[in-house]
Formats: structure tokens, C-alpha cells, sequence
């Protein structure tokens, strides 16, 4: 069934001025934190039923995130929200300058279903930072968390301030956006439905940010601790079994180490997942039908090297690695997002940069490397959303670090102060004294260009 709110009625909520305090924002996010804690085990049911994470995997990448950015948020929304003051320029002297955070009005958050409660809720709660109504639409692919969702936000917000859509985001976005502009649309999903998305919005010159994905590389050079790289490469690449927008996509391994390093990473892959992953506690499983049979796609046509195993009806396919490739394969041109790994050899980084670039600004780039020089070469030759150099997909977890994509891997950033900008307009302020008001500041200008020209430099 889909729910529609009623945006006109958020918005006359927002013109009143209810949600401009500091104190009331700091409510409501005590009260959303009250909330997450109460449905705690629900939660880690419903993420268990929509993609079998385990209670310890929905803290690390769900829950304990989420708490975590409320924490964030009540500690540091004061001075967040404080004028900045700024330098005056010398012809507005005496003056006064400043930077004022206004929050935008009713904004659109939309979901993704791979990590269904903390990429809905972490930017709801940058949104309510800033002071914003906004309009929550979860992924209804994640059915089972989509409803506790629903559920949290339904019983600890009034309507008018934040309200949650539910249903076919095929048929409930468009209806919206038809009907009602919004101030600001979020975004996080595949880039195919973020152009629709953008060019819904550029219709009404709403303003958006897209979180969207791509094909991540992960550099391993010759120079590589190989060991601790298929460490961090097999939890980066096969947790939540690979449908993570930032999980490398493919690697580049240097032929000199290659054969060592696969024979680690499959060792590693063995190891954390057992010989059977279908029996392991820690691997999860592919969301829906139409995704698994997407990956089989891929799957059927590369050359598999270890893994490969599936079961359509429990929604299997068991970490597996794909050797070489070809450059026109579609593994190697189509955001994989499932537990597939290919891997290809590079003599030179020339090649290695070719194959980068076919795929360019991916959401994010790994290089291993013990070189510090080699790690900022490729740093430099590389444009991406983020990066990382000897781990993998850690940045997200630093909010002292803006996320976000370039190009076809999105537009905006977020994550703790960068949520609250984004969130925010901001405003310049002068504030000029009403003495001395002197006669030069208006007409006639004739014979005054000396003057204006040593004041305006």
C-alpha cells in the first residue's frame, strides 16, 4: 500500500517556525534516539529477515551508526547553528559580517534498500539538525525494516514536522514531486534512478544531492602488505555480500604478487566465511530476486576461480572471484554491488590507470601500497568521491570526513558537520552602521574614480 503525506501541510508547519529553536531540535533528536533504542531487537530482526545480517553487523553498520550521529549531533548542534562571524571589507567599514545557517524548509530524503535504517536516518537526522520538516521515504525493497521504520518515525514525530511515504517509490516519488516542491531532495540509490530523480527535480529548480555508487577500484601494488591487504579487501568487498556502495568493484593487482595474492585472499575469504559461507553467521544474502538474477548474470559469463556457489531460493551466491575479465565484459563496466570480485594484473600503471579511467570519479578509490610516494601518485592520478590508502571503506565511519560521489558517482557530501550544510542555506550577513553615511557612497560618481578605486580593490 502506499502512503503519501501531505506536504503542504508540513510546510505550513515549517512557516510557523516551530523547528527554528535549538531546544527543539535537540528534543526531537532525544526523542529519535529513545525511539532507535526501543526498537533495537526489532530492528534486528527486520535486518536479519531483509538480508540475514547478524545482530553484531546491523550495530557496526546500522544501529550503533545511527545512535552515533544523534550523539554527534547533541553535542556539537549549538555550534553548528551559530552565526560565523566574517571579515568586513573595507567599503563596508563600519560594519558588521556574518555567516547565519538558515534551515532550507521541507526536504525529501529517499532511501536505498542495502543498508535500509542508517541510510535513511543518518540523513533525517542532519536534516532535523538544521532545523528542517522533512519527508522520510524508505526502501520498500526492505520490507521488513521499511515497516519498523515507518513505525519509529510514526509514533515519535508529529506528522506536520516529519512523515514517512511508504509504498512503490516508482509511483510515490514522481506523484510528489508532480504535486509539491520541495526545498531540498536527498538521495541515495543507483545512478540510473538518480538522473530520473535529478531531472524531476530540475523542473522546479529544486536543488539535490545524489549518493550514488559506481565501479570503485582497489589498487595492489607490488608494494603491498599482502596479507593485510585481502584482509581488508574480503570484509570490505563481501560484507552485507557485497551490495555496499563503496565495497571495491574490481581489483588491480600487480602481476609481480598476484598469485600470492589470490592464494591469501582466498585463503582470507575461507577463513572468515568458512568453506561453506552458506553456513556462516557473518555472510548475509542478496535482497531480492531481480538483484540475484542480475549477479548470475555476471556470474555465468566470467571465468570463475574460487566461489561461484548459488541457491536461487535462499537468495545465495557465495564469495567468489572472477579472473581476468574482459575490458567490454559487463562485470567490468556495470556497478556489480553483490559479492562478485574481479581481477585483473597490471604490469604498469599506465594500464592500470586506463582501466580506472573507462569507469571515471568512482564513489571511491583503495590503494595498498608501503610507499607513501606511490600511494599519493596514484591519490593524484585518481579523481574520486573519497579514498583510502592500506584499508578499505573506513572513511565513511570518520565524520570528521565529508561523503560524497563526483560525476556519475553523485554531487553533495554529508556526515556530521557536512550534513548539517548540507541541510542548511548560508546566509551572508552585513549589518551596516548607520553613521558615518558619507556623501561619496552616492550619485553623482563623475571626478570620484580615484577614490572608489582605492576603496574597491
Amino acid at each position: 500500500m502506499n502512503l503519501l503525506p501531505q506536504p503542504e501541510i508540513i510546510r505550513q508547519y515549517f512557516l510557523s517556525g516551530a523547528t527554528q529553536s535549538i531546544e527543539f531540535r535537540k528534543l526531537q533528536l532525544q526523542k529519535l534516539k529513545k525511539a532507535v533504542l526501543k526498537y533495537e531487537e526489532e530492528l534486528n530482526e527486520a535486518l536479519y529477515k531483509d538480508l540475514k545480517k547478524s545482530k553484531e553487523e546491523v550495530w557496526i553498520t546500522e544501529t550503533g551508526m545511527v545512535l552515533s550521529e544523534i550523539s554527534y549531533f547533541l553535542k556539537h548542534i549549538k555550534e553548528l547553528a551559530a552565526p560565523q562571524k566574517t571579515g568586513t571589507n573595507l567599503l563596508n567599514q563600519p560594519g558588521n559580517s556574518f555567516i547565519m545557517s538558515e534551515p532550507l524548509g521541507v526536504v525529501l530524503i529517499i532511501a536505498p534498500w542495502n543498508y535500509p535504517f542508517q541510510l535513511s536516518l543518518i540523513p533525517l537526522i542532519g536534516a532535523i539538525a538544521a532545523g528542517n520538516c522533512v519527508v522520510l521515504k524508505p526502501s520498500e525493497f526492505a520490507t521488513a525494516t521499511e515497516s519498523i521504520i515507518q513505525k519509529i518515525i510514526t509514533e515519535t514525530f508529529d506528522p506536520q514536522y516529519v512523515s514517512c511515504a511508504t509504498g512503490d517509490g516508482a509511483v510515490v516519488i514522481p506523484a510528489m514531486l508532480e504535486t509539491f516542491r520541495f526545498d531540498h531532495i536527498f538521495y541515495t540509490g543507483s545512478t540510473a534512478v538518480g538522473r530520473i530523480i535529478y531531472k524531476l527535480a530540475a523542473e522546479q529548480l529544486v536543488p539535490v544531492t545524489l549518493e550514488l555508487g559506481g565501479k570503485s577500484p582497489c589498487i595492489v601494488s607490488a608494494n603491498a602488505n599482502l596479507k593485510l591487504a585481502a584482509k581488508r579487501i574480503a570484509i570490505g568487498k563481501f560484507l552485507n555480500a557485497g551490495q555496499t556502495c563503496i565495497a571495491p568493484d574490481y581489483i588491480l593487482v600487480h602481476q609481480s604478487v598476484k598469485d600470492a595474492f589470490l592464494q591469501l585472499l582466498k585463503d582470507t575469504i575461507q577463513a572468515f566465511y568458512s568453506e561453506h559461507p552458506v553456513t556462516s553467521y557473518d555472510y548475509g544474502r542478496i535482497i531480492n530476486k531481480k538483484q540475484f538474477d542480475r549477479l548470475m548474470g555476471y556470474l555465468k559469463a566470467g571465468k570463475v576461480i574460487f566461489g561461484g556457489t548459488h541457491n536461487e531460493e535462499i537468495r545465495y551466491i557465495s564469495p567468489t572471484i572472477i579472473e581476468a575479465p574482459g575490458m567490454d565484459d559487463p562485470v567490468m563496466n556495470e556497478e556489480i554491488f553483490g559479492p562478485l570480485l574481479p581481477v585483473v594484473g597490471y604490469s604498469d600503471n599506465h594500464f592500470a590507470l586506463e582501466v580506472i579511467r573507462r569507469n571515471p570519479n568512482p564513489l571511491a578509490f583503495y590503494v595498498f601500497t608501503g610507499n607513501t610516494s606511490e600511494a599519493d601518485e596514484w591519490l593524484q592520478k585518481v579523481p574520486s568521491g573519497g579514498a583510502c590508502v592500506n584499508t578499505v571503506a573506513m572513511h565513511y565511519l570518520n565524520k570528521n570526513l565529508p561523503f560524497g560521489g563526483r560525476g556519475n558517482s553523485g554531487t553533495g557530501r554529508y556526515h556530521g558537520k557536512y550534513s548539517f550544510d548540507t541541510f542548511s542555506h548560508q546566509k551572508a550577513v552585513l549589518k551596516a552602521a548607520t553613521w558615518p553615511d558619507l556623501p561619496f557612497a552616492y550619485p553623482s560618481f563623475k571626478g570620484r574614480l580615484g577614490i572608489l578605486k582605492r576603496l574597491i580593490k
